[in-house]
């Protein structure tokens, strides 16, 4: 078996700096959220958001529950359709709650701007998402996040969650993908 190491180009955001990103994050969302008196609702779009939720949530003092959805715009298109596909739902209701959707990067936004969209319309007070990566350059939409990990380059980008072709996210660091892998 190779290692999977070696097809990463270059380490874009350490562990250590994960850590700190998921802390000021936690920060950030705690003060936000402290007295709001509502419900406050994680939602994690699965998969790619698992690590990052998992370690921002446990740093979150205030009561809190986690969801899962996996959505997607793609279908089996290599570009967004605009149209947004649950595959997996929420198990509650989020009428009157405070909602955070949990993502991993947002690219186009379209997704994001949908499943926003669709959990405001489901009655919940407030949607907000918490993105670990943002790459600005490839925004389709005119979507922005309310907390924002850290600004990354266009770049083809893996683990800490983040796959290609379900590899690579159980590195504990966010790298850059050789294009040797993906362009074979």
């Amino acid at each position: 078996m190779c290692d999977m190491r070696q097809d990463v180009e270059s380490v874009l955001v350490s562990e250590e700096e994960l850590g700190a990103l998921c802390d000021r994050l936690a920060a950030q969302i705690t003060e936000d959220f402290r007295d709001s008196g509502r419900d406050l609702v994680f939602v994690t779009v699965l998969k790619g958001s698992i690590m990052f939720a998992a370690d921002l949530i446990r740093r979150i003092p205030i009561p809190c529950t986690l969801e899962f959805m996996k959505v997607s715009s793609y279908g089996s298109l290599t570009q967004s359709s605009g149209f947004i596909q649950v595959h997996l739902d929420l198990k509650r209701d989020v009428k009157d709650c405070d909602v955070i959707i949990v993502e991993d990067i947002i690219d186009s936004g379209r997704t994001l701007q949908r499943l926003s969209e669709l959990l405001e319309n489901r009655g919940a007070h407030t949607v907000r998402c918490c993105t670990l990566l943002d790459k600005p350059d490839r925004r389709k939409v005119n979507y922005k996040a309310h907390y924002v990990g850290t600004v990354i380059p266009d770049a083809f980008v893996v683990g800490y969650g983040l796959d290609y072709d379900e590899k690579y996210r159980n590195l504990p660091y966010v790298g850059v993908l050789a294009p040797k892998v993906y362009n074979k």
